[in-house]
Parts: structure tokens; C-alpha cells; sequence
């Protein structure tokens, strides 16, 4: 995991969103793409779609699936996780596997690209602030206890509380990348990857 590469993703984002770009584009690595996927869970970020250096068309940004299909599409992913990167469109997926066919992906891993959809409220960016907190040289680690505290916008462990509104911070637990809320409900600790406020 490299946290040079992700303080120059989170420089990157809040660049971006204050230029007031709708799209825009971050090196693709697992760090990114859970983080990313995050961030578009807790509603700050509109699309994540992997593609090229070419951004992908926008009618395949604004299409989205049925809620039903999604809960299909879950248990289909359940049970054969290897469906999600079969060469060939399945009954299994709908939806899914038509977009994925429009995106040229390049085979070369190094010239793929996660495009982000960037959401504005009110003439106003939902994303502009992203810091990160464990630096290359300092790692921060908090257990459930210190996140607890701090998500009860208390400070802990030289980390400030979660004060502003909407305010989120991003961990790297054994189970995954997880917000701060969700560790405190799990009772997980693990280390601190950024913060991020509008």
C-alpha cells in the first residue's frame, strides 16, 4: 500500500472538485478502487467506472441498475464470483455485463484509469476537503476504543474528532476498508487512511 499515491489522490480530488471538473481520472490499484467505492457509498462521489486514458461515454456514467437487479446481481456474485470477469455477456448479470463490453479497458494494467463522477449541491462541491491522516513516515493506528471517541467528535490518539457535518475518515481494517461509524459498529480497529468533509 502506498501512501505517497494516496496523498497525491487526495491533493488530486480536492483539486478537481474546487475547478469544478464532472469527471476526472486516478490510477487504478486496489487501495483506490475500495476507497473510491467508499466514497461513493457515503454520497460523495456520483460514478467510479473503470476505462482507458479516453473517458468513457456519459450515457454509460448515467445508466443504473434496478434495486431488484442489484440484490440478484449480489447473489449471483455470491455464489460464482468469477462471473464478474467472464469474456462473455451472461443472463446471470443484466445490466452489468452490456456496459462492461462498451469500456475498452486496456489489457496493459498500467494504462487503465478509474474515472470518478464528481456531485455538486447547490452550485457548491460535496467534496472539498480530503486530508490525509497516516503519512509515509507516520503510520496512525486507532483502536475501537480511540474511534469511539472520535466519531463522538472527541479527539484521540493525535487525531481530531469528526467534527464538521458529514464528515467521514476512512480506515484499513483486516476486513477490508471500512468508515469510521462502520468500525466502531464492528468493533474493529486499524490504521487511519483520510478524512474527508464539504
Amino acid at each position: 500500500m502506498s501512501l505517497v499515491n494516496l496523498a497525491h489522490v487526495c491533493s488530486h480530488l480536492q483539486n478537481a472538485s474546487q475547478a469544478r471538473l464532472g469527471l476526472t481520472s486516478i490510477p487504478v490499484s486496489k487501495l483506490h478502487v475500495n476507497l473510491m467505492l467508499g466514497l461513493q457509498r457515503e454520497g460523495f462521489l456520483s460514478s467510479v467506472t473503470l476505462g482507458s486514458t479516453v473517458p468513457p461515454k456519459p450515457y454509460i456514467l448515467q445508466t443504473t441498475v434496478d434495486p431488484a437487479q442489484h440484490e440478484k446481481l449480489a447473489q449471483t456474485l455470491a455464489d460464482a464470483p468469477w462471473a464478474a470477469y467472464s469474456p462473455e455477456p451472461s443472463e446471470n448479470l443484466p445490466g452489468i455485463d452490456a456496459h462492461l463490453h462498451e469500456l475498452s479497458v486496456p489489457q496493459n494494467p498500467a494504462r487503465r484509469r478509474l474515472w470518478l463522477g464528481l456531485k455538486y449541491w447547490n452550485n457548491e462541491p460535496v467534496l472539498k476537503h480530503m486530508k490525509l491522516i497516516s503519512k509515509p513516515t507516520r503510520r496512525v493506528w486507532l483502536t475501537g476504543e480511540d474511534l469511539s471517541k472520535i466519531t463522538r467528535t472527541r479527539p484521540s490518539s493525535y487525531v481530531k474528532g469528526l467534527t464538521h457535518p458529514g464528515e467521514c475518515m476512512f480506515l484499513t481494517t483486516d476486513r477490508g476498508i471500512l468508515e469510521a461509524r462502520e468500525c466502531v459498529e464492528r468493533r474493529l480497529g486499524g490504521m487511519a487512511l483520510c478524512r474527508i468533509w464539504g
